[in-house]
């Protein structure tokens, strides 16, 4: 399947380069450019991309607002990356607020961002690693993270980890390779995940873990508990692993 995929940027020279990276891939297909935050809404409803890149700073109205618009429609399908030359905190913020499936720098390597756009059509989110890696040492120096709330305290320490996984865009089958479970059993926590923290999806989940300041932090090892629903196969391979 083609992933057609929307560039929105006021700069026509990285528009360009951009779509000259997408046409080398067989599975992706630029079928539209914006150079405004106008122009992108109306492109939006009128293509119906799979992902929309879209540049936060651009004329008539900027990439932010644009996806805060595009993201609240209950008809919309479009999957949101938001690229930067910034990562302030407060762009990162309401990126995730909104729903968006990526924020990256755009510094980052054409390959990378390859695998951005699949990663947000899938129904993952990605962060940059260097905007989770500040995060995560402003907090380390005191800054503190929001309370987590209570409900967080609803998860087993399994499903704490799948969601940490979710929050790194790992696919439910790098899920159950790290955890050595099944995928069903991954389908089922992250199903388990969702609804104990009230999430919409997946995008939602990664927001949450943002937001709380749950990436960074050392997960309990994985397999310190053991999980009822994992299947012999993965446990019996971490058995082998361990010998």
């Amino acid at each position: 399947m083609t992933l057609r995929v929307l560039i929105a940027d006021d700069h026509s020279m990285f528009r360009s380069g951009l779509r000259a990276v997408l046409d080398t891939q067989p599975d992706l297909a630029c079928v539209g450019e914006a150079s405004d935050g106008r122009t992108v809404l109306s492109e939006v409803l009128r293509l119906r991309p799979d992902v929309a890149i879209i540049d936060i700073r651009m004329p008539r109205l900027d990439g932010l607002r644009a996806t805060e618009t595009i993201l609240a429609d209950p008809a919309n399908t479009t999957k949101v990356i938001l690229l930067t030359t910034y990562d302030e905190d407060t762009y990162v913020h309401r990126a995730l607020r909104a729903g968006a499936s990526g924020f990256l720098l755009k510094s980052l390597a054409p390959e990378e961002l390859i695998a951005a756009i699949r990663v947000a059509a899938r129904g993952d989110a990605l962060i940059d690693p260097s905007v989770t890696r500040r995060l995560s040492a402003r907090l380390a120096d005191g800054i503190a993270p929001p309370p987590a709330p209570a409900d967080l305290d609803l998860l087993t320490t399994r499903e704490r980890e799948v969601l940490l996984l979710l929050a790194k865009a790992y696919s439910n089958a790098e899920i159950a390779e790290r955890l050595g479970i099944g995928d069903e059993t991954v389908k089922t926590h992250v199903s388990r995940v969702l609804t104990k923290l009230n999430l919409r999806d997946r995008v939602h989940a990664v927001s949450y873990a943002h937001l709380h300041g749950l990436v960074g932090q050392a997960p309990t090892p994985f397999g310190a508990l053991a999980d009822p629903e994992e299947s012999k196969a993965g446990r019996d391979r971490r058995s082998r692993e361990r010998t």
